[in-house]
């Protein structure tokens, strides 16, 4: 597969503006990469499976796929944990269609720290009208009714209606490279990736007190890798379940 890394930045400047805001940034010891998309002017989507029906998997599949319509990608990131086939965990809802039902299991691992959480992008009302970007609790979002264009359940929540997930320890040995999502009170979308190993508790908090994001969703830890051209990142890794990315359509 041929891979134009700086291909998406040409394209780009012929596209619709997306608005994208990616930086770098110190909190305490932590270094962190942030970017910041508001769901009303740009297009955020899920991608699991390919036009053949395997997973994409790695960025420069989805950057193919969509250049094959003439869009380019702005931004991705690993968007939720999966299966040794790459299936997701969790509920999975891409372009309207539910892949994957959301999971209400006990079980071990991060997924199951409960809460875990959704983090969904809703189908505009009405033509022309904005598409909202939510993080609630699983329980949250199965007691509601939801006009759903995208969805991927992960766990555990960071944040919680501005409380920390309760079972983090302030003092926790487990340093590791995480990465999440979280939504502010105005509706903004933020994705960070730590670039030091850090803890639940300092992740969150991160979200919480540094990003301003009430709530908050933790996506992954040591497979958690980020494309975003504007700050210089294509990291690449092992193939990657489900992927969140932002699109810019070419005029």
């Amino acid at each position: 597969m041929h891979r134009a890394p700086f291909l998406a930045l040409a394209a780009a400047a012929a596209a619709v503006p997306a608005e994208a805001a990616c930086r770098e940034e110190t909190a305490g010891a932590a270094r962190y990469a942030v970017c910041e998309f508001n769901p009303a002017s740009n297009d955020i989507r899920l991608f699991l499976n390919g036009p053949d029906g395997a997973p994409l998997g790695e960025f420069a599949r989805v950057e193919d796929a969509l250049r094959a319509n003439g869009e380019t990608l702005l931004f991705a990131m690993n968007a939720g944990m999966y299966h040794r086939d790459r299936s997701p965990v969790g509920l999975y809802v891409e372009d309207r269609v539910q892949l994957k039902k959301a999971s209400t299991k006990d079980g071990p691992g991060n997924f199951h720290l409960k809460p875990n959480g959704v983090f969904w992008i809703s189908e505009a009302k009405e033509e022309g009208s904005p598409r909202l970007a939510i993080v609630e609790t699983t329980d949250s979002f199965l007691a509601g009714a939801h006009n759903i264009r995208y969805a991927t359940q992960s766990g555990p929540m960071l944040v919680i209606d501005g409380a920390l997930h309760p079972k983090f320890l302030p003092h926790s040995t487990s340093f590791k490279r995480r990465n999440g999502v979280g939504v502010r009170e105005d509706g903004t979308v933020v994705f960070a990736i730590s670039d030091t190993a850090v803890t639940f508790d300092q992740f969150a908090a991160y979200f919480r007190d540094v990003l301003n994001c009430p709530n908050a969703l933790y996506l992954d830890g040591a497979i958690s890798r980020l494309y975003a051209p504007e700050i210089g990142r294509d990291e690449q890794g092992l193939p990657l379940g489900p992927i969140v990315g932002v699109v810019a359509t070419a005029r």
